[in-house]
């Protein structure tokens, strides 16, 4: 029960800035002994749950940007399904995942420090390749990992003054989502049928945890929360889960 209230706390804490938890919700399954080939699965599913609503509710807003996130999606999509198809070992999982957890934590903490240098992102908003090259990143790593790539996307989009804070926030939760169905797939197509309904129903209680929590925060942060509170909780609970994790991976070398 401890490892169900653990996801619907990292459930509500993302959702309000947008966020599915996918890099939390690793973290915490494999520091509880979860075979590390089911975590990216059982990540991706719990994002697709939390970031759905979350999608919903910053739509119904009007924060969210189609047609300016599609470009960022058609690269990011198929990058995610081969990183969610191509199989590492648990050591590097392991490592990669705790990089990862640690670079979006420090971000994190220092977008609300203003040490973005958003000013230069100008010279770049209108350069194309910009999502050929981020969203293509920014989908094979996370496919990989179960991790839905917003927590990545969130500090360019904002260095390239790509939109308002909640514009950011609401698309950045459709790029999950289209980007964690794609790593789903891959992951499906890696471990097959039987041990798919394993994982799922083995792990139930975990979805509608993440559902309680995400419906939570997201309409929250969609109409009235204030996010840098959030943020810096978020980044908190980021960089301590990273810690956790380096400290196993250099255990395991």
């Amino acid at each position: 029960m401890v490892l169900v209230l653990s996801f619907l706390i990292t459930a509500f804490l993302y959702s309000c800035i947008g966020f599915g938890g996918g890099s939390t919700y690793n973290a915490l399954l494999i520091l509880n002994g979860i075979d590390y080939q089911a975590v990216p699965f059982i990540s991706l599913i719990c994002n697709i749950i939390v970031v759905s609503s979350g999608v919903w509710h910053f739509f119904k807003n009007g924060h969210i940007k189609f047609l300016q996130i599609l470009p960022w999606t058609l690269f990011s999509v198929p990058a995610s399904f081969i990183g969610g198809w191509v199989d590492v070992s648990e050591v590097v999982f392991t490592g990669v995942l705790g990089v990862m957890l640690l670079l979006s934590g420090t971000r994190m903490l220092c977008e609300d420090k203003g040490i973005l240098l958003r000013k230069g992102g100008y010279r770049w908003s209108n350069k194309a390749y910009i999502p050929a090259l981020s969203g293509s990143a920014l989908g094979f790593l996370p496919g990989i990992t179960g991790v839905g790539g917003g927590i990545f996307l969130v500090p360019v989009l904002h260095f390239v003054n790509w939109g308002k804070s909640k514009e950011i926030a609401g698309s950045c939760a459709l790029f999950i989502f289209v980007n964690s169905l794609a790593g789903i797939m891959g992951q499906i197509l890696k471990t097959g049928n039987e041990k798919t309904e394993i994982l799922i129903f083995s792990h139930w209680l975990l979805f509608p945890s993440v559902l309680i929590g995400g419906q939570i925060g997201s309409w929250l942060g969609a109409t009235r929360i204030n996010a840098i509170a959030v943020k810096r909780a978020t980044a908190a609970l980021i960089i301590y889960a990273a810690l956790r994790l380096l400290t196993k991976f250099l255990g395991m070398l």
